[in-house]
């Protein structure tokens, strides 16, 4: 079965720079995990519905994040 899914601009008229260079979705598959080219980590939520809306942008890094990893407990 082939599942489309829209695109989603959550970010207005211009978009922040984010060049995906990395990504991760997580074991609840609820939340989506991207790294960008410009060093930003960005959230975000997917409803059962495949919808997704932004969550948290996370700065910091000065290098590009290429690499997501999970965390053991």
């Amino acid at each position: 079965m082939k599942v489309s899914v829209q695109a989603v601009a959550v970010w207005g008229k211009i978009a922040p720079s984010h060049s995906i260079t990395a990504i991760m979705i997580t074991d609840d598959q609820q939340t989506i995990v991207t790294g960008s080219q410009e060093g930003q980590i960005c959230l975000w939520d997917l409803s059962t519905e495949l919808k997704i809306s932004s969550k948290e942008i996370l700065f910091g890094h000065t290098a590009s994040v290429t690499c997501l990893a999970k965390a053991r407990e």
